[in-house]
């Protein structure tokens, strides 16, 4: 079955040009021109991808990518003029998996398209990696305990909602309590891919993570960052 992207874009040209292309690649293609549209379509369909404008009328892509990530976990790579930092760093930081600054060269776009897809399908088929530890728990830490074999964690007996990856992450450095962790090595056994040294996922991740379980999220004591090598989980 062809692999589904929906392409929430208002430039007709740059639509139909996507459409074509992706079209062409065998691709399943979904189109709207609006944010509401988007969220109505990535619930019933599904996407595997999602090619997400940020600047739309009525919702803008942040919101849409916003209300998409709260109930699934379809890549959403969103594409804007916009080159400012902070406009990526908000996009990352509420769940887009890529970014591509226009006018982007259409190869670059598939091939993003492509890696996207294919993350996709190695978490599914297998949880990679290269720091493999036994399942065993629970691990206690005051307040905070992370159960290894149900994939559950409970903060002063309350059991926290965190996605997938935030579960790994956590799990990944909490099992290796003490050891500073690179993100080269976070990024292959969470992620299962290379750190290419300009991606922000392990950051944003980290930082969701001390937002739910860190007394003071701005001044970690869990997770904490050592300055030029990555990350320490203290507990």
């Amino acid at each position: 079955m062809a692999e589904r992207v929906l392409i929430v874009e208002d430039d007709l040209v740059l639509r139909e040009t996507l459409e074509y292309r992706l079209a062409n690649d065998g691709y399943d293609v979904l189109l709207t021109d609006n944010g509401t549209d988007a969220v109505e379509i990535a619930r019933a369909r599904r996407p595997h991808v999602v090619l997400l404008d940020v600047m739309l009328p009525g919702i803008d892509g942040f919101e849409v990518c916003r209300l998409i990530r709260q109930e699934m976990t379809t890549p959403i790579v969103m594409l804007t003029a916009r080159t400012d930092e902070v406009d990526r760093v908000v996009g990352l930081e509420i769940g887009a998996d890529d970014y591509v600054t226009k006018p982007f060269s259409m190869r670059e776009l598939m091939a993003r398209i492509k890696a996207q897809l294919r993350r996709v399908r190695m978490d599914r088929e297998e949880p990679s990696g290269e720091l493999p530890l036994p399942a065993t728990g629970p691990l206690r830490f005051g307040d905070l305990a992370i159960d290894l074999n149900r994939c559950e964690v409970t903060r002063s007996g309350e059991r926290l909602r965190l996605k997938p990856k935030e579960y790994e992450l956590l799990a990944s450095l909490a099992q290796r309590k003490g050891q500073v962790l690179s993100r080269e090595q976070l990024m292959r056994a969470v992620w299962g891919w290379e750190y290419t040294g300009q991606s922000r996922t392990v950051d944003v991740h980290v930082r969701w993570l001390r937002e739910k379980i860190e007394e003071d999220p701005g001044s970690p004591r869990r997770i904490v960052t050592v300055r030029g090598l990555g990350y320490r989980f203290d507990g």
